[in-house]
């Protein structure tokens, strides 16, 4: 079963707390996809990597463009898995694929929007009783991560 992590924005937004995820993800050396809930949201997280640091930029691509399976860090709207990627994010309240093929999957939602709360918690309960290793992880005032359950 997959290892599954809900991360709970409460001090930052997710243009914020997710690049230094996904640069640890390849640090680490995971191939990553990440699924957003619209195409404007794929498309302005790509804009979003490219300028993430000043000193550098994170190697991504978008399933829009060519040769996705060569993309460590794939930003999609879809459910396939076009990078191999052993690593998925889902943000926006995307509707996952199945998880099985993955070690990892990562909800991040936003704790202001309700229906992003009320699907990360819909999320958490059918992931349990399939069996799936949750972890849920929220924001302190510094924006630092903390385990909760």
């Amino acid at each position: 079963m997959s290892e599954v992590l809900f991360y709970h924005l409460t001090e930052s937004k997710l243009e914020d707390a997710l690049p230094p995820l996904l640069d640890k993800s390849l640090e680490r050396g995971w191939r990553v996809i990440v699924q957003t809930g619209s195409a404007e949201r794929r498309d302005a997280l790509d804009t979003l990597l490219w300028t993430w640091r000043e000193e550098s930029f994170l190697p991504h691509g978008t399933d829009a463009q060519p040769h996705p399976e060569d993309q460590p860090v794939l930003l999609t709207t879809e459910l396939e898995n076009a990078n191999a990627a052993t690593v998925r994010f889902l943000v926006d309240g995307a509707v996952p694929p199945p998880l099985e093929s993955y070690e990892r999957a990562i909800f991040m939602f936003d704790g202001y929007e309700q229906q992003e709360l009320e699907a990360a918690r819909g999320h958490w309960k059918r992931l349990k009783g399939e069996g799936h290793q949750l972890t849920y992880w929220q924001q302190n005032d510094d924006g630092r991560w903390v385990k909760k359950a």
